[in-house]
């Protein structure tokens, strides 16, 4: 089971940016797939989403800016952040979880992580 997170960087606020994370090892439609971030001020659940039944859930940070969805095809889900803001900045990364409905944003229901991918914000 792998996660491998891509398309960090440094950006300007505003604008979009779309993070990629990468599943190989398990068929991730049938299980939820977190988004988190970790910045100085802690970690963040940001971002859920899982295709048996379709769910997604936001926190409420970020909810109208991003969006995530699946590509099965690709094995691949992503995180577009819209209307970035410099508190945006941290490492992103993507988990597997096993949880059944409603989703959560609790970390503890997510395992493995992929390594992350940092983004940072500049003003």
């Amino acid at each position: 089971v792998q996660l491998v997170e891509s398309g960090g960087g440094l950006v300007q606020a505003g604008g979009s940016l779309t993070l990629s994370c990468k599943v190989s090892g398990f068929a991730f439609d049938y299980d939820a797939i977190g988004w988190f971030r970790q910045a100085q001020k802690g970690r963040e659940g940001v971002a859920s989403i899982s295709e048996s039944p379709h769910s997604t859930l936001y926190a409420d940070s970020v909810k109208g800016r991003f969006t995530t969805w699946t590509d099965v095809a690709k094995n691949t889900v992503y995180l577009q952040m819209n209307s970035r803001k410099p508190e945006d900045t941290a490492t992103y990364y993507c988990a597997r979880g096993r949880l059944d409905p409603p989703l959560s944003l609790e970390a503890g229901h997510y395992h493995p992580w992929g390594r992350g991918t940092q983004v940072t914000v500049s003003s």
